[in-house]
């Protein structure tokens, strides 16, 4: 299907490119080329200081737009008077709509993208080098949210302007298909016997397919945002050719030796049954625990301490504190830091229940009620204080010692009996809280297990998937360890007159952030990724990856520094089968080359189905078959980080026109835990490099009131009803995919960011008017044709200062895209192409382009400034807006030609504006000429103003305006401007009055005389008279000006001499004419 036709001009590509200077610069349908510049930032003064002026001239009062007015109200069947000259009036003409009637139009024109194939064929055709953004993918389950707006969107945008920038773009698409969400709501939709008979490869169908159609339902969202991409081959978690990557990458870190099966505790999730990674919790607020201080009595002192603890014994305890009081049972030591200093304290004066100042109740615990003698108790000098107040006890101390000088003492375990150590521990032992002393249990804690790896501990572990106590666990046995089973273990610990306090602690505790429960610290058979093993080298790859915004890298490091290493082996069904077997008789796994390679094989033609339907003899490779009835395959999945964390390797390494490393990722910033990392890991282990150049991250996304988006709290925004609109079109409008862009533009994502109902009409808002700003620009070229281009050299001097300006903001623009601040380019194009070409250069022009004579130099020369505003314009928002860019292409009054000689059918063939030097070389007296110019005009508009309330005048045609400066030099130049050769540059036409008069003096009388006066002042110049009084002469029927010429002309008595002149002169041919 071929593009919407274009209204063409009958001027010849060659005319097009070659009529002048400016058609050399190739500029304004004159060529254009690929440059990429760092560029210093705007420094220019805009066109307007006054940003309450309307647009289009439509804010103030004073405004002359009689002459069009006048030919519209006649053309409609108005008064003929009115119109008498309307067929001489150039009234702008454009088929491009003010409403842009998103909802239908956008679908449109992304269906004339589709059928051109216009991703591909502009890609195609880019000469410059590859653009890899490569794609995180989103996890295949519900429908999308803003985040994944936000996301998508910020990734288009990067994308569209590289192709802009003459790159060849490639964006695949991805999406993360495994993983426990994705099995939960397979499990939910049935019933509970259909789930107990469930056999697992069923189960992996039935995920599969509820993931392809959550891709399917998540793409067409994606299609309807406006992001390019290939579509038609995205890359899946869950596709052979995926999965055999996965694996290799998997058989690569282990061959290597950084994969490891071992027991060591785990963040597990007994809510999901399985282990979870650090990037699978979250940490709420307001989580409260059971915290308890209980006693451990000190049995057995080494020789060594005796003179120190003789005297106290057997009444000596140590204190610990814990908020999971369900790992006692598996405690094996009391660690403290050598470095901090201990007391032995006796307990004396011992109160009454307290409250805690929040109102809730603390405990004591038997062993302060019960004590017959004083006992004796050892905690952290630096906390007795801090005790003796929680408590409500008197602590007196006995002796005072380093913590070195427990080693190796005794004490009685208070539920089992065992005698257990006390160890030195590390720095994680501070006195921040606590007692100084900490519970060790080697099965429930990272630190406890490292301490308990240094003295040989036993990893008691005495809880099963479920979270509940086992056998080993005694009485406790069946008791959920986060419910019942904490409980009793306080209870227990009261009745052997172990407990001191039993208080609640609310503070953040990790969950599983899909079930939204509680997780522990348990210790099981996994596998692990010894990031040990390579730690240094992705530190050192970190520092050569540029990171957006530059903080983030603190983040990465930090997390990457301090992780410990990676569980990636899940208890699930649905995911990337471990491709590991085990011995029958001694467990021991077996993994080697040809294991690797031959399981790869069979996945990539069958899927890791083959793992679950095949046999272990079918699985294994030749060299091991005749023993295969010694092994068994294991059932482990693995973590669905490590699924996406290596897309590099199946989607960077694997697809033509793509490379490794990217030279982008962007996703949020919770990803330094998640995607970011996992990728830094995989790809460090088996490459020794990072998979990316640069990262961006951005924040999340809240309501209007920086409150996190919750359907309790009604306050979700659904990217979907954004553009589509909801069931009540008065409350939630659809504003079309353009508008939620013009938001994600509009945004510092570098933190997190606010949408809702009120910010989405500022967005509405200000694109009706970017689309106003263009329609302007369109109706206004309706009969331009390239050969109608004035040379730059010949342009009046107001266009050639719009042409600066234009050519300043291009640059700024640019230099806002090349570092990814998409925010800055929102405010440039508010301020600029909104309000500051309306409130100035537009108003003026509208007297030229309207009555100024259809083929008069001024009006030719003004069409030229206006067709290369338009290019740029269009060129610059396409990224952002590329359905307005394109919708204004569709409706371009005449034909583009690029360089290679073909005509550009859509905006994207465009390309960016060329840099054009010759604009920016303006004399800097010039360009602060022109600066007082505009800051004087606000000036004489307030003046005007005044003389318009005060009933001196209605129109500001309708006066004439009085200037003095004692400034010669100034005043010279304002002289020039009133006597200036073409009507363009005349001073009277910029501030839009009859006339302008410079007075060499002022006297008194003339002052006085004058009925409205103001004053400018500025540092480079003097003080500025302004005067204002009514127009000299008759109204001209045509322009409304007035004129002491009108009345002078036999056959045209109501005209003033300009307009004398368009009507009696035939428009000239090709080549512009002068006035």
């Amino acid at each position: 299907m071929e593009a919407a036709p274009l209204l063409k001009s009958s001027a010849s590509a060659a005319a097009f490119r070659a009529s002048s200077s400016l058609a050399s610069s190739r500029r304004i349908g004159f060529g254009r080329r690929d440059v990429t510049l760092l560029r210093p930032v705007l420094l220019v003064r805009p066109f307007c200081t006054d940003l309450a002026d309307g647009l289009l001239g439509s804010g103030s009062k004073r405004r002359a737009r009689g002459p069009v007015m006048a030919a519209k109200k006649a053309s409609e069947g108005g008064m003929q008077e009115e119109g008498k000259y309307k067929h001489t009036v150039d009234l702008p003409k454009t088929k491009f709509g003010m409403r842009a009637n998103a909802v239908v139009r956008e679908p449109e024109i992304q269906k004339l993208w589709e059928d051109n194939q216009v991703f591909k064929r502009v890609a195609d055709k880019n000469t410059g080098g590859s653009f890899v953004l490569h794609d995180g993918p989103p996890y295949a389950n519900g429908s999308l949210h803003m985040g994944h707006a936000l996301n998508k969107i910020l990734k288009d945008i990067i994308n569209r302007y590289k192709l802009l920038q003459n790159y060849k773009v490639k964006f695949i698409p991805g999406w993360d298909c495994h993983g426990l969400p994705i099995e939960l709501k397979v499990l939910q939709s049935m019933d509970q016997d259909t789930r107990r008979e469930l056999k697992p490869l069923k189960l992996r169908e039935k995920a599969a397919k509820f993931a392809k159609d959550t891709v399917k339902i998540q793409m067409k969202s994606f299609k309807r945002f406006g992001v390019w991409a290939d579509w038609d081959a995205p890359y899946l978690t869950l596709s052979p050719e995926y999965e055999a990557a996965q694996i290799e990458v998997f058989g690569q870190m282990a061959l290597r030796g950084y994969i490891y099966r071992g027991r060591k505790p785990v963040h597990w999730s007994p809510s999901s049954r399985t282990a979870l990674a650090e990037a699978e919790l979250e940490y709420p607020e307001g989580h409260i625990s059971k915290s308890i201080y209980a006693t451990f009595k000190i049995i057995s002192v080494p020789p060594a301490s005796s003179p120190l603890f003789e005297e106290f014994l057997p009444d000596l305890c140590l204190v610990i504190w814990t908020t999971t009081p369900w790992t006692i049972p598996a405690n094996a030591a009391v660690a403290v830091n050598a470095e901090l200093v201990y007391v032995v304290a006796e307990v004396d004066q011992v109160l009454e229940d307290a409250t805690m100042p929040e109102g809730k109740q603390k405990k004591l615990g038997s062993f302060l009620k019960t004590s017959e003698k004083k006992p004796f108790v050892i905690v952290a000098s630096d906390l007795v204080s801090t005790l003796e107040s929680k408590w409500g006890v008197k602590l007196v101390v006995k002796k005072v010692f380093q913590g070195s000088t427990l080693e190796n003492c005794r004490y009685i375990h208070p539920i089992n009996g065992k005698e257990c150590p006390v160890v030195l521990g590390g720095d994680y032992i501070t006195t921040e809280s606590g007692t100084g002393l900490v519970h060790t249990a080697p099965g429930h804690g990272q630190e406890d297990y490292i301490t308990g790896l240094k003295y040989g501990l036993p990893i008691i572990s005495p809880v099963d998937d479920e979270g509940k106590f086992t056998e080993e666990a005694g009485e406790l046995n069946g008791l959920e360890v986060l419910g019942a089973g904490n409980a009793a273990i306080v209870k227990c610990l009261d009745e052997q007159l172990s407990l001191v306090l039993e208080e609640p602690y609310k503070h953040k505790y990790p969950y599983d952030w899909r079930t939204k429960k509680p997780t522990i610290f348990r210790a099981t058979e996994q596998w692990f990724a010894s990031v040990d093993g390579f730690r240094q080298m992705a530190m050192d790859a970190i520092k050569n990856v540029t990171w957006v915004p530059a903080q983030a890298e603190n983040r990465i490091v930090s997390m990457t520094s301090s992780r410990s290493d990676w569980c990636i082996s899940r208890q699930r069904t649905w995911g990337v089968p471990i491709p590991v077997f085990y011995h029958v008789h001694s467990k021991e796994p077996l993994i080697s080359e040809e294991t690797i390679e031959h399981i790869k094989d069979i996945v990539s033609k069958k899927g890791t189905n083959a793992w679950w339907y095949m046999s272990t003899e079918d699985l294994l490779p030749e060299k091991y078959r005749q023993s295969a009835s010694e092994y068994y395959k294991g059932t482990d999945t693995m973590d669905v980080w490590f699924d996406s964390g290596s897309s590099w390797a199946a989607v960077l390494g694997k697809r033509d026109g793509l490379r490794f490393p990217a030279d982008l990722y962007l996703e949020g910033t919770d990803q330094h835990r998640g995607w970011f990392q996992s990728s830094l890991l995989t790809s460090i282990a088996t490459t020794g490099s990072a998979p990316y150049s640069c990262v961006i991250t951005h924040g999340f996304v809240l309501d209007e009131k920086g409150m996190k988006m919750s359907k309790s709290l009604g306050n979700v925004v659904d990217p979907d009803i954004i553009i589509n609109g909801g069931k009540n079109s008065k409350d939630q409008p659809g504003y079309g995919a353009d508008v939620l862009r013009l938001w994600v533009s509009s945004v510092d994502y570098s933190g997190d960011v606010l949408i809702g109902p009120q910010i989405l009409r500022q967005m509405s808002d200000m694109y009706r008017k970017l689309r106003g700003t263009l329609r302007f620009l369109l109706s206004n070229l309706h009969d331009w044709k390239t050969e109608n281009i004035v040379p730059y050299d010949n342009l009046p001097k107001i266009d050639k200062y719009a042409l600066y300006q234009l050519e300043n903001v291009v640059k700024t623009i640019k230099d806002s895209y090349e570092v990814y601040q998409f925010y800055k380019i929102y405010q440039i194009i508010q301020r600029f192409a909104i309000v500051d070409l309306s409130n100035f250069y537009f108003d003026i022009a509208k007297d030229r382009l309207y009555v100024g004579g259809t083929a008069s130099f001024t009006r030719r020369s003004c069409q030229t400034v206006l067709a290369a505003h338009l290019l740029s314009i269009v060129s610059v928002i396409a990224p952002i807006l590329p359905h307005l860019a394109e919708d204004v292409w569709q409706n371009l009054p005449f034909e583009y030609v690029t360089g290679d000689g073909s005509a550009a059918k859509f905006v994207f063939e465009l390309k960016w504006p060329v840099p054009n030097e010759s604009w920016l070389r303006m004399p800097a007296n010039d360009v602060d000429f022109w600066r007082t110019i505009l800051e004087m005009r606000s000036e004489v508009n307030k003046v005007l103003e005044n003389a318009r309330a005060g009933k001196l005048i209605g129109s500001s045609l309708e006066a004439k305006v009085y200037l003095h400066t004692a400034d010669g030099g100034l005043a010279s130049r304002l002289q020039e401007l009133c006597r200036a050769e073409n009507e363009a540059d005349a001073l009277h036409r910029i501030f839009i009055t009859s006339q302008v008069e410079v007075l060499d003096s002022l006297n008194t009388n003339f002052v006085t005389s004058i009925p409205y006066a103001g004053n400018y002042s500025d540092q480079r110049t003097s003080d500025i008279w302004i005067g204002v009084c009514r127009a000299d002469g008759m109204k001209c029927e045509r322009c409304w000006n007035y004129s002491p010429q009108v009345g002078s002309f036999t056959e045209h008595p109501a005209l003033c001499a300009r307009c004398y002149d368009a009507i009696s002169v035939q428009p000239l041919p090709a080549a512009a004419g002068v006035v």
